[in-house]
């Protein structure tokens, strides 16, 4: 197809910014499609035993600049992803859930490296967004029912999250990409890849982002650094990478249905108004707030992270192969809150709260695998050594200087808890690949071992210290993949999970001493059984899956809220028992032409409560209640179009209702939310080799709705909607990214 004209292309992309340019547009990545690792990429999981996805770099670089890579994921069946800002990189707010599971009870990884959690008090782990800039991201793999037996994880009941970071290029390349955007987003991002000689390539990274919220005041700062080599010598493959990230961010406010309907859905803390501040925390209300929790001074979160990793692959022949990987990750946080409820003085109600991290991680993992016949035999081991701690401080405020600017807190004045914990973490598995009938029949035989211990020593206050183990020799899985034509496939596994019992801000450790001597005997890990079957179909021109799946959760471990979450004070923890998950998910990719592309994907999820639990005393009658931020419906759409130069795409994301307690008798209401992106490619330009521009415009039909729920937990019952436990999502947002490669 002949190119349009550059300047043709360049009116007609200044005239669809034009209505931005109030606002400061911002945009997006650009690298060309051969530089990326796109081979193995099927929507619909060809040739695997369990329902699998993945996804690649173009996924990701049609969207905002900066956005998270979970945030691409939300597109596939299954998958329930919500933040409150346009990029779901802010994480007080970011939740991941899939098939009824919340984001605790899922796995990551990042090049086979365990990221935890990515919860916001992690113990264990980093959020991907901090572990990788992404536009380094290479791809992304989802087991939707669990994760390979493999994965270094200890949590993935209901499901597994596999990152790659991309390769170094073949060739020297210089990149570099600007974005601007709504709310004065800025963001930079730069790569210099040296290219393979004699076996050995690198590339350097960085970028910097900022950006004030959509509503209130505050920055959203982050700066990150990535380095990558990989050195081919002879038959082996030594590979490092370094990352660190310094990410500043301003929370919003958490509202309640009742505080939004009586505020509004732009309400936000106080932050400038100091002395606005300090009258509600005397109680002196104004311009319709009622309670202390309708807005705080401000809040924020700071987190400074270090990884790196060395891998060794070593193929020994085409039948035999060992790889072995070495890591190390530190952590600091600290999250702030300022709070009404501890004054700094007499004079000055409010001081500053603070729950403080940190993790030093060290680990390793291994693994062998051989072809015997129509086996192959795959042996590994993960084992981590942890150290975390956390800790509840307060700071005085002056009453003449607010806490606007971002910094780690020295000193604390009040002392309230300070924990240690030591995680030990060992894991071994196997697993045995069957090829029959010549190729066209795979049956996937493996199990794990699993031990975790954690140790929790108390140095101040009266949470709980003591020890508990989660040990079990034999978690097995199943699958089988039969081909029955040159298109179509059926699939069928079983897996079993278990979740370690965990350390850090919530969990068994969390509840008072006396609390924790009655139940820490009896305390039973949670665990999953997920049975799935499904069928695939790969054409020419349409790619398709559907699964069915059905999931037996026992002995799930609730944290319930007992106050509002500034005032931090203990939380029960509930064992409901057994939670049921039955569901259907369908995918499809339609190649209507060779420039026009249609995708969508819809999944049906029941999710449900099937025992009643103590609540203290109370009997809490949840058998047959849905389970809390599970929607039972999910559909996302996408269609892209390639014309001359151009590409354009519009998706559009469905989200059900969601259930706020565990009595169901408070809920958010459903939603669409409409993306849209339009780039052109102008090829080579002046010095640069490839020059993109990229606009897009996030909620796109400017929705008002509560994306994420839970933000302070979970409480059994509140029917006039008082918790404050929800975050809006950003309204419509736009930005333009200039991305060159020389």
């Amino acid at each position: 197809m002949k190119p349009m004209p550059r300047t043709l292309a360049l009116a007609i992309l200044a005239a669809l910014a034009a209505p931005a340019a109030m606002a400061e547009p911002a945009a997006e990545p650009a690298a060309e499609a051969e530089a990326r690792e796109l081979e193995t990429i099927s929507v619909v999981g060809e040739g695997e035993t369990r329902q699998v996805q993945q996804l690649s770099y173009e996924d990701l670089r049609v969207l905002p600049a900066g956005t998270s890579p979970l945030k691409v994921l939300a597109k596939l069946p299954g998958v329930n992803f919500q933040s409150a800002d346009p990029w779901g990189a802010y994480e007080w707010s970011a939740r991941l859930g899939i098939r009824g599971f919340n984001q605790n009870q899922l796995g990551f990884t990042l090049d086979g490296v365990p990221l935890g959690d990515m919860s916001y008090g992690n113990f264990n782990g980093l959020h991907v967004s901090r572990a990788v800039i992404s536009e380094n991201l290479g791809r992304a793999e989802l087991a939707q029912g669990s994760g390979s037996v493999g994965a270094a994880s200890t949590n993935n009941l209901g499901g597994t999250i596999e990152f790659f970071s991309a390769d170094p290029l073949p060739d020297y390349t210089a990149r570099t990409a600007f974005t601007v955007g709504s709310d004065s987003a800025r963001r930079v991002f730069g790569r210099l890849d040296t290219g393979i000689n004699e076996g050995f390539g690198m590339y350097l990274s960085a970028s910097w982002s900022d950006a004030d919220k959509w509503k209130g005041f505050g920055p959203q700062e982050q700066t990150q650094f990535n380095g990558k080599f990989t050195w081919d010598i002879d038959a082996l493959r030594l590979t490092g990478y370094v990352a660190t990230s310094r990410r500043d961010e301003t929370d919003y406010a958490d509202l309640s249905l009742e505080s939004a309907d009586r505020l509004g859905y732009d309400w936000d803390n106080y932050a400038r108004d100091w002395q606005r501040a300090i009258a509600a925390a005397r109680g002196q209300f104004t311009g319709g707030v009622e309670t202390l929790d309708d807005a705080y001074y401000i809040a924020r979160g700071l987190r400074d992270d270090n990884l790196a990793y060395l891998s060794l692959d070593l193929p020994s022949g085409d039948a035999f192969s060992l790889a072995g990987t070495a890591y190390i990750h530190t952590n600091e946080g600290q999250g702030h809150w300022a709070t009404p409820y501890a004054p700094s003085s007499p004079s000055l109600p409010i001081s500053m709260r603070t729950t403080e991290y940190d993790i030093e991680r060290i680990g390793g993992l291994g693994r062998a695998s051989f072809d015997f016949g129509i086996h192959r035999i795959e042996a590994g081991f993960w084992v981590e050594s942890n150290t975390h701690g956390l800790q509840r401080n307060f700071y005085a405020l002056s009453i003449d200087n607010p806490p606007d600017e971002g910094f780690f807190y020295r000193n604390p004045d009040v002392r309230v808890f300070r924990q240690r914990f030591e995680v030990d973490t060992r894991q071994l598995y196997l697993t045995d690949r069957i090829t029959l009938a010549d190729g066209n029949l795979l049956v996937d035989l493996g199990f794990k071992a699993i031990d975790v211990d954690v140790e929790a020593r108390r140095i101040i206050g009266t949470r709980a210290q003591g020890e508990l183990e989660t040990k079990d020799n034999f978690v097995p899985q199943a699958g089988v993949r039969w081909k029955f034509s040159d298109d179509a496939e059926v699939f069928a596994s079983y897996a079993e999970n278990l979740g370690a019992l965990r350390a850090g801000v919530s969990g068994p450790f969390s509840t008072s001493q006396s609390a924790f001597d009655l139940f820490a005997d009896t305390l039973e890990p949670e665990s999953s059984r997920t049975l799935e079957a499904g069928v695939r179909w790969v054409g020419d021109t349409l790619d398709a899956s559907a699964a069915l799946y059905s999931v037996d959760f026992d002995d799930r471990l609730l944290g319930i809220s007992r106050c509002a979450g500034i005032v931090g004070c203990p939380g029960a923890f509930a064992n409901v028992g057994e939670v049921r998950s039955t569901g259907a998910e369908l995918a499809a990719q339609w190649r209507v032409t060779e420039d026009f592309d249609l995708f969508g994907s819809l999944s049906y999820n029941d999710s449900e409560y099937r025992s009643d639990y103590l609540d203290g005393n109370n009997v809490v009658p949840a058998d047959g209640k849905q389970v809390v931020d599970a929607p039972e419906v999910l559909f996302a759409g996408e269609a892209t179009y390639r014309w001359a130069g151009f590409d354009f795409r519009l998706g559009v994301k469905y989200t059900d209702e969601r259930f706020i307690t565990y009595l169901n008798d408070s809920r958010v209401d459903d939603f669409w939310v409409v993306d849209g992106t339009i780039g052109y490619d102008f090829g080579r330009v002046g010095f640069a080799e490839t020059l993109r521009a990229q606009f897009n415009v996030s909620n796109l039909l400017d929705e008002e709705y509560f994306a994420t729920v839970g933000s302070n937990g979970f409480v059994t019952s509140d029917p006039d909607g008082l918790n404050y436990t929800l975050l809006t999502g950003a309204p419509r947002q736009v930005f333009l990214t200039l991305d060159a490669t020389f």
